[in-house]
């Protein structure tokens, strides 16, 4: 029921003033807290939309992820996460207040698909890891991003990440972490005004839309996606 209430209050708009007031303050705090734990490298932030609705794509290594790419992000970021989070008696207090919204995972969870779709035609940017699971490396996404994304007509901005998983090494030799936070070419998919996309077509898009990430990391990390020569954009249409 908590879920669904904030399902209901973030498809309004960008959220209430109380989500907002929280957001705005914690992330205040959690630039300081950056600034002390790591070295952040903070690349591409021009290219994200300043208006209309996106989805904000990233790779999934480290569980802090979402929260620094949304605190340092140039826009208001709406987070989707695992249900399981609002069961945390500690990260469910924290996830209600920051406005997170909730995803069933290893299922096809018609709620979370239908949130997200309101969410971006009302104008709000949405941070989903189409991996799902953290992974050190590129795994191959299923298609609900690109699906959400194909029904919503949205922009797509990639963002990739590299060094958050090595937070607890560098603390134990009381070095600050460096991190690099890259943000790539914002996309639309061309659709060729297709209703219901093609399940080939889609699994296309994906593959193009996870290369797009895969340029963003170094090498290591790219997994599936390492061989570069294998990248193709002709789903994608980039936008200024």
């Amino acid at each position: 029921a908590a879920a669904g209430e904030v399902y209901k209050r973030q498809a309004v708009g960008c959220g209430p003033e109380g989500v907002l007031l929280f957001r705005n303050v914690a992330n205040l705090l959690l630039r300081l807290i950056w600034r002390i734990v790591y070295r952040v490298e903070l690349a591409g932030t021009e290219n994200v939309p300043r208006q209309g609705g996106f989805i904000a794509m990233m790779n999934h290594i480290y569980f802090i992820d979402p929260v620094l790419v949304a605190s340092l992000a140039p826009r208001f970021i709406v987070i989707m996460s695992k249900i399981e989070n609002y069961r945390h008696p500690i990260v469910g207090l924290m996830a209600r207040a920051w406005g997170v919204y909730t995803v069933r995972r290893g299922e096809v969870d018609r709620q979370a698909l239908e949130s997200t779709i309101a969410l971006l035609q009302r104008g709000n940017a949405v941070l989903i890891a189409p991996e799902g699971p953290r992974h050190p490396r590129m795994a191959a996404p299923k298609d609900g991003t690109t699906y959400v994304a194909t029904k919503a007509n949205a922009v797509i901005q990639p963002i990739g990440l590299d060094g958050t998983d090595q937070f607890l090494d560098s603390l134990l030799r009381l070095r600050r972490t460096p991190v690099t936070v890259r943000f790539g070419r914002p996309f639309r998919f061309c659709t060729e005004g297709w209703a219901r996309i093609p399940r080939d077509e889609l699994r296309l898009m994906t593959r193009e839309m996870m290369y797009q990430v895969a340029l963003l990391v170094p090498e290591q990390r790219r997994g599936i996606y390492h061989d570069l020569d294998q990248l193709t954009t002709d789903t994608l249409q980039f936008v200024e």
